[in-house]
Parts: structure tokens; sequence; C-alpha cells
């Protein structure tokens, strides 16, 4: 069970009322997240670029965009643009790390590990286009 600091926490972080925190505290799926929670923390989630042609937001080989170990941007670590299109396509990335995490796995052993933009690049009739790569870092 949570104690209730911790319940007090994910009350007022959320916004809920006292009975949403009832329901939230019914489904046992959540308070098992919540005791994974703190190790996924103290991860970082690196998404880089591993390939780039025609990028209209001008991605580069080696541009990383930096997560907290949940899959939220950490804006102040990223490039001052990030194309819509790469950020969608990382978001389903991200949520299979935090999945295998959650279930105990290592997400650095994520077989398919790489997307590529929506953009299909000049050759397909659109302008350009990225690959992307995520890892799962010990946060610094």
């Amino acid at each position: 069970m949570m104690n209730e600091e911790l319940k007090s926490f994910i009350q007022e972080h959320l916004g809920y009322s006292d009975e949403e925190m009832k329901t939230f505290l019914e489904n046992p799926r959540n308070i098992e997240i919540l005791t994974k929670a703190p190790d996924l923390m103290k991860k970082t989630i690196v998404i880089e670029v591993v390939k780039s042609h025609g990028c209209n937001s001008q991605h580069k080989v080696g541009d990383k965009f930096y997560f907290d170990g949940i899959g939220n941007l950490l804006t102040k670590l990223c490039p001052k643009r990030i194309c819509i299109s790469a950020l969608s396509a990382v978001e389903k990335l991200i949520y299979a790390s935090t999945a295998l995490s959650y279930a105990g796995a290592n997400p650095n052993e994520m077989e398919f590990n790489r997307v590529g933009c929506s953009d299909v690049g000049l050759q397909c009739g659109g302008w350009g286009n990225i690959v992307m790569e995520i890892r799962v870092e010990d946060r610094k």
C-alpha cells in the first residue's frame, strides 16, 4: 500500500478530487506502477537521430532528444526546434520502453528500436526523412 504522504502528493499532482483518488487507488495496476516509478525517474530516455536527409527542421545525425524516464520531454536539453513529425514517431518507442521497464525487462533490449518521421523523403514525393533510435540511460 501507499503511505499517506505519497497519496497526498499524487492527489495534488494529478488534481484529483477525493472521489477520483478513491477510484485511482482501487486499480491495483496504479499501485504497482507507482512502486516502480522511482526507478524510472532515475532514467533518461535518449532519442538519437541516426539518419537524416533533406530534413526541413534541420535535424542532423547525432541530434538527441531527451525525455525523463516516464516520457516527459526535457526541453532544456533538446534542440531549439523539434519537428512534430519526429515527436509523433518516437511516442511509440517511449511507450514501449516504459512498458518494458514496468514489466521488469531491459528497454535497451527492445528488438525494434528505430522509427522514422512521417515525411517519406524526396524519392517518394516528400522533402526528407530522419531515422531515430532509442536508448535508456541512468540519469546523471
